[in-house]
C-alpha cells in the first residue's frame, strides 16, 4: 500500500526552467577551467604525463606508466581517453586536446543527473498529493521541474568545481557513476522496445567505473541497484501493475545482476582488483582525523547535504521507494568510500549526483520561510565572494587597495599580472548576469519549485567563472609547475638527456611538458650529463647514484611553495679526475 506523499504541489509551480537558461548555466559552468590554463599539480599534470607517454609506440596500454613509475590510480580508461584525444587532435596543444573528452564527461554527468531525477520523479511514490478538485501537478511537468532542480543542486555543490575540471580518473568515475545512476533510475519507466538505452548505459557506466579505478564500487552499486529494484517490486507494487509489468521488473533485476557479474569478470581479467581500504588506527586516518573528514563532508557537499537530510526526514515513510532508496544507496557508497580510502575528497565527488537528486525531492516540501533563508544566505555569501574576487583583481592591476596587492605579492612572489580584454569581458558579463538574476529572483513571479536553487547555482557558477578568468594567471602561477620546470630547463642543455631521482610523477610530467626535457631514471652508472633530484630525496641519493660522478650545480625553488625544491647536478667531465660531489645545504 502506498504511503501518503509529503509533496503538495500545484500545476502552476512546476513550470519548466527555460531550456536556454539551463543550457547557459551548464555551458558557463563547464567551459571555464578547461580553457586557457596549464595543467595543475599534482594529479592533473601527473595524469596528463601518463596520457602523453601512452601515445609513444613503446607504451603498454594495459599498464599506463610514466618513466616506469606506477600511476597513483589503478585506472585504464581515463588515460586511454586522453591519449586517443592527443592522437586524434594533433592540431591542438596536447594539454588542450586531453580536456575535450573530459568536457564531454562533465556534460555527461549533468545530462545523466537531469534524466535520473526526471525518471525518479516519475515514480508513483514520488508524485504529489492529488487535490480534491484537481489542479495538482501533472506527472511529466512535475518530473521536468524536479529534474531542473536536481541539476541546479549539482552545479551549486561547492566540491564539484575544481575536481570536475581536471583531467584525472576522478572525473571519469563521476561521469560513469552518473550514467549508471541514470540507467537504474530510468529502466522501469521505459517501454520494453526502448529498454536497450538504459541497459547499454548501465553496462557502459559500470564497466567505465571499473576501468577508471573503482571496480569494487561498481560491484557494490550494481548489487545495491538490483536489491533496490527487487525491494521496490516486492514491497511497493504499483496499484496498476500487471503480470507483464512485474515480469519486466524481474528481467531488469536479472539484467543489473548480469551486467554486474560481467563487469566483475572484466575486472578480474584485467587484474583491476586492489585493496584500498585504510581503516582508522592502521594505515588510514587516525580517529582524530575523522573530525576533518566530517568538515570536508559538510563543505564539499554544500548545499545538497542539508536538503538531502530534509528529504530523508520528510519522505521517511517512503525510504524503500526507488526515488529515495536508489540515490541514498549511491550516495552512501560514495561517502563510505571517502571515509575508508586515502583520496577522500575525490571519492566524495561521486556522492554529488545522488545527493543532488535527494536535494531535489526536498523542494516540493520546503516551506516558504526556508526557501527565503536559502535565498538570502546564498545572496550574501556569493555576492561577498564575487566582490572579494573583483577587489583583489583590481588590486593586482592597479596596486589599490594596497593591502590586497601586498598579500598577492607576498603569497605569489615573481607573479607579473597582465590584462586580458576577453577575460575581463567574460567576467563583467557574468557579474551583470548575476545582478539580473538576483533582481529576477527577488521580484514578484509565479512560484516554481526550482527557484530556491537558482541563486545557489548561479552564485557558484559566477564565482567559478570569475576565478577562471580574472584570477587565471595568478592561479596558473601558483598551481602550475611550469615556473619550476622552466627554471630547471634553463640550467641544462635541452639537447641532452636528464636523469631524475626522487621526482614524483607530477614533477616528471611537468619537466617533460613545460621544460621539454628528455628524462631517464637515475642509475649507478651515469648516462646523462645532468641529474635532477627532489630535495626530499637528497638523503637517499648516495644509495641510488655514484656521487663522485656528479657536481652540485644549483637549487631551484618553486616561487609559491618552499617545500617543492629541486637540486640540479652536472656530471663531472670524463676527461677530468673525478672528485666528490659538492653536497648542497638543505634548503
Amino acid at each position: 500500500m502506498n504511503k501518503p506523499s509529503p509533496a503538495i504541489i500545484a500545476q502552476s509551480a512546476v513550470r519548466r526552467l527555460p531550456r536556454w537558461a539551463l543550457l547557459l548555466f551548464c555551458g558557463a559552468y563547464i567551459l571555464p577551467g578547461f580553457i586557457g590554463r596549464s595543467p595543475w599539480k599534482n594529479e592533473d599534470i601527473a595524469a596528463f604525463g601518463v596520457m602523453r607517454e601512452l601515445t609513444s609506440s613503446a607504451a603498454n596500454w594495459l599498464q599506463p606508466q610514466l618513466l616506469g613509475q606506477v600511476t597513483g590510480f589503478d585506472a585504464l580508461l581515463p588515460y586511454w581517453l586522453g591519449a586517443l584525444a592527443i592522437q586524434l587532435l594533433p592540431f591542438l596543444d596536447p594539454a588542450m586536446a586531453v580536456r575535450i573528452p573530459y568536457m564531454l564527461l562533465l556534460a555527461l554527468t549533468l545530462l545523466s543527473s537531469w534524466y535520473a531525477v526526471y525518471y525518479l520523479a516519475r515514480s508513483p511514490q514520488a508524485q504529489p498529493v492529488a487535490f480534491a478538485f484537481g489542479g495538482e501537478a501533472k506527472p511529466v511537468d512535475y518530473a521536468r521541474a524536479m529534474a531542473d532542480g536536481g541539476v541546479l543542486a549539482l552545479i551549486a555543490s561547492l566540491g564539484l568545481a575544481q575536481f570536475s575540471h581536471e583531467t584525472t580518473p576522478a572525473l571519469a568515475q563521476l561521469g560513469f557513476t552518473s550514467l549508471a545512476f541514470y540507467a537504474m533510475a530510468s529502466s522501469p519507466y521505459r517501454r520494453a522496445t526502448r529498454i536497450a538505452g538504459p541497459a547499454l548505459g548501465l553496462l557502459i557506466g559500470l564497466a567505465g567505473l571499473a576501468l577508471s579505478g573503482a571496480p569494487t564500487l561498481a560491484l557494490l552499486l550494481g548489487v545495491g541497484g538490483a536489491a533496490v529494484e527487487w525491494s521496490h517490486m516486492r514491497w511497493n507494487p504499483s496499484p496498476n501493475s500487471t503480470g507483464a509489468g512485474r515480469q519486466k521488473s524481474w528481467h531488469w533485476v536479472l539484467l543489473i545482476a548480469g551486467a554486474t557479474l560481467a563487469v566483475s569478470l572484466l575486472s578480474s581479467g584485467l587484474d583491476l582488483w586492489r585493496w584500498r581500504i585504510a581503516l582508522p588506527g592502521t594505515d588510514g586516518p587516525a580517529w582524530s582525523d575523522w573530525k576533518s573528514l566530517g568538515r570536508l563532508l559538510l563543505w564539499f557537499t554544500w548545499p545538497a547535504w542539508p536538503l538531502a537530510l530534509w528529504t530523508l526526514w520528510r519522505w521517511r515513510r517512503q525510504l524503500s521507494s526507488r526515488h529515495v532508496a536508489l540515490p541514498m544507496w549511491f550516495a552512501g557508497m560514495a561517502v563510505v568510500s571517502s571515509l575508508t580510502t586515502d583520496a577522500s575528497d575525490r571519492s566524495l565527488l561521486l556522492s554529488l549526483p545522488p545527493l543532488a537528486a535527494l536535494a531535489a525531492f526536498a523542494l516540493p516540501t520546503l516551506k516558504r520561510s526556508v526557501a527565503s533563508l536559502i535565498d538570502w544566505f546564498t545572496l550574501l555569501f556569493f555576492t561577498t565572494c564575487a566582490i572579494a574576487i573583483w577587489v583583489i583583481w583590481i588590486a593586482m592591476q592597479t596596486g589599490v587597495p594596497r593591502q590586497p596587492a601586498a598579500n598577492v605579492a607576498k603569497l605569489a612572489p615573481g607573479f607579473e599580472p597582465g590584462f586580458s580584454l576577453l577575460a575581463f569581458a567574460c567576467a563583467l558579463t557574468a557579474t551583470l548576469a548575476w545582478a539580473w538574476l538576483v533582481r529576477w529572483r527577488t521580484g514578484a513571479h509565479r512560484a516554481a519549485i526550482w527557484k530556491s536553487l537558482v541563486l545557489p547555482a548561479g552564485g557558484a557558477t559566477l564565482c567559478w567563472l570569475l576565478l577562471m578568468t580574472l584570477w587565471m594567471p595568478l592561479l596558473d602561477h601558483a598551481r602550475s609547475l611550469a615556473p619550476l620546470s622552466r627554471q630547471v630547463a634553463s640550467l641544462v642543455d635541452r639537447k641532452s638527456c636528464v636523469e631524475i631521482f626522487g621526482v614524483g610523477s607530477a614533477q616528471a610530467a611537468a619537466l617533460q611538458y613545460h621544460g621539454q626535457l628528455a628524462l631517464r631514471q637515475a642509475t649507478q652508472v651515469a648516462s646523462c650529463p645532468y641529474l635532477v633530484v627532489d630535495v626530499t630525496a637528497q638523503a637517499r641519493l648516495g644509495s641510488a647514484v655514484n656521487l663522485p660522478d656528479w657536481a652540485f650545480l644549483a637549487t631551484v625553488r618553486k616561487p609559491t611553495d618552499k617545500t617543492e625544491n629541486m637540486l640540479v647536478y652536472k656530471r663531472v667531465s670524463l676527461g677530468a679526475a673525478p672528485g666528490p660531489a659538492t653536497a648542497p645545504r638543505s634548503p
